[in-house]
């Protein structure tokens, strides 16, 4: 991907589809919390970015910085990763599907 913050930010976009009150509700239920890699029992670290992406889709366009770029990048990159490791099946209601919503 381009280091150009207007392709990073259009491809966030795309890798994003959910709005900042849909994730925020999905980030307060048992099965967002149940899915991920946890260090030490604490928060995944999805569900950590989850609340970042919550973040982003308030800013406005002009007013990300460096580090929202950065983490953005690494929002996308896991989004394809994980969207290429998809198991075959319904996947409705599989940990797979929570860990991607």
């Amino acid at each position: 991907m381009s280091d150009d913050a207007e392709t990073i930010r259009a491809v966030f976009r795309d890798a994003v589809n959910m709005t900042a009150r849909g994730l925020t509700a999905w980030l307060e239920t048992e099965k967002s919390r149940a899915v991920g890699q946890k260090d030490n029992g604490g928060e995944s670290t999805g569900h950590r970015y989850g609340r970042r992406i919550v973040d982003f889709l308030g800013v406005r366009q002009g007013d990300f910085t460096e580090d929202d770029l950065a983490d953005m990048r690494t929002v996308t990159g896991y989004v394809d990763r994980h969207l290429a490791q998809r198991p075959d099946g319904d996947v409705a209601t599989t940990p797979w599907r929570y860990s991607l919503v």
